[in-house]
């Protein structure tokens, strides 16, 4: 994309390498590979690297989600050609030096240690734990867990970098100064006769479907606060009611004006905010509800919850509520689309998720388009309160009674 108003591009790599490619046993190993893929290569070290980024006044950023790994930099235009050698020899050529593997392993560990200390994260992870069945990548943290990633090495890494960094299924991102034409000569010269594995047979497991509603409590003695959760499985990035679903969200719980925070917060004073989400991925995603309140109002609070939730599947947005949405959520889009930076990340959506051209171009006219019958067909369609996983973080002893009491389901409670 051509930009000739500052002298910069930023230019994004994306590889088919996101965690969902992973072979069971390695969970972790492409969130691994990418945050030490800069330790060294072929003709330098990861110092020598770092100083040769550093005389061009740039660096590299690596990426790695559930669908794939993207290397990202920003440079002045005269400095592209310079940055381009560096990014090949980076992702063609890593020896990924064995003390490095290690000392990001151990970060790894170290954060997964953390996950599970900190109650925000540990509700959103053991959320994913019941939504999603042990054989599907989502049900485990991105990172893997503790057992797969102990069990993790520069063999391990070398051996999925082999098998996944290649053309197949990525492409190259480039916006700013310069022409397609210089695009197109500069990567011919640097990756035109870069070759990889074919084409994997088997993807990702499918997703689970949803079952009956369930209620996990994890039990953490003596908590002053209790993590709410409410979810299920969500449909992937790029279905048919995606912009319906993403306005109707920003209603329910998307926006600070969403009923949920009304509800909760304003009405209530339960909670600081609350907010539902989309996780839309390649194959298959998650809505999820979430909030934080105090032990002695988990009861009233999840209650509240539910019963927005349930309303909305049920009566949909109103007219004037759909309006607000439409114009938020329109209103809101250029400001994520400023900087080069910025657009190349969207642009490179395009080739992760396998979307139109014209997808990010055209989407603030799809949002003004959305009417109240596509927004209640995409409720209906994708979110059901009676399928939900409730799941709360807390003192089980003090939040159970009330709990109970609601009859969502039977409570089941497990230790942190």
């Amino acid at each position: 994309m051509a930009r000739s108003d500052i002298p910069l591009v930023s230019l994004a790599l994306v590889l088919d390498a996101g965690e969902t490619s992973v072979p069971p046993g390695r969970e972790g190993v492409a969130v691994l590979a990418g945050d030490a893929l800069q330790g060294g290569t072929a003709q330098r070290s990861g110092i020598e690297l770092a100083e040769a980024l550093e005389r061009l006044g740039s660096g590299l950023r690596v990426s790695t989600g559930w669908d794939a790994t993207s290397v990202t930099f920003t440079c002045m235009a005269e400095r592209l050609d310079e940055m381009l050698s560096l990014l090949s020899e980076v992702v063609r050529e890593p020896t990924f030096p064995p003390e490095e593997v290690d000392r990001v392993r151990q970060q790894h560990l170290a954060e997964l240690r953390r996950r599970r200390m900190e109650p925000t994260r540990l509700a959103d992870d053991e959320l994913k734990r019941e939504v999603f069945s042990a054989k599907h990548p989502y049900h485990r943290p991105l990172l893997g867990s503790p057992e797969s990633v102990e069990s993790l090495d520069e063999r391990s890494v070398m051996s999925f970098a082999d098998e996944r960094y290649g053309p197949r299924g990525g492409g190259i991102v480039a916006v700013g100064d310069l022409s397609p034409e210089q695009v197109a000569e500069l990567a011919d010269r640097h990756f035109g006769g870069w070759s990889g594995p074919p084409s994997p047979e088997e993807g990702p497991p499918a997703l689970p479907e949803r079952g009956e509603r369930s209620v996990v409590v994890v039990h953490r003695p003596e908590a002053v606060q209790s993590e709410l959760r409410i979810g299920h499985v969500g449909p992937p990035r790029g279905t048919p009611l995606e912009d319906p679903l993403r306005v109707a969200n920003s209603v329910l719980g998307g926006a600070f004006t969403s009923r949920l925070n009304l509800r909760l917060r304003e009405e209530r004073g339960f909670t600081y905010g609350v907010r539902s989400r989309l996780s839309l991925r390649r194959n298959g995603g998650a809505f999820s509800i979430g909030t934080s309140v105090e032990t002695e109002v988990t009861g009233a609070a999840l209650r509240e919850a539910m019963d927005v939730f349930e309303r909305f599947a049920e009566e949909g947005p109103t007219d004037e509520e759909l309006s607000q949405a439409r114009d938020y959520l329109a209103g809101v889009f250029p400001l994520r689309m400023e900087t080069t930076g910025q657009l190349a990340a969207r642009l490179a959506e395009l080739i992760v998720f396998d979307l139109p051209d014209d997808h990010h171009h055209g989407y603030r006219e799809r949002v003004r388009e959305v009417d109240l019958a596509r927004a209640r067909e995409a409720v209906r369609t994708h979110l059901d309160p009676g399928r939900a996983v409730v799941l709360i973080v807390g003192d089980a002893d003090r939040v159970l009674p009330e709990l109970e009491s609601l009859r969502l389901g039977e409570v089941e409670v497990r230790d942190s």
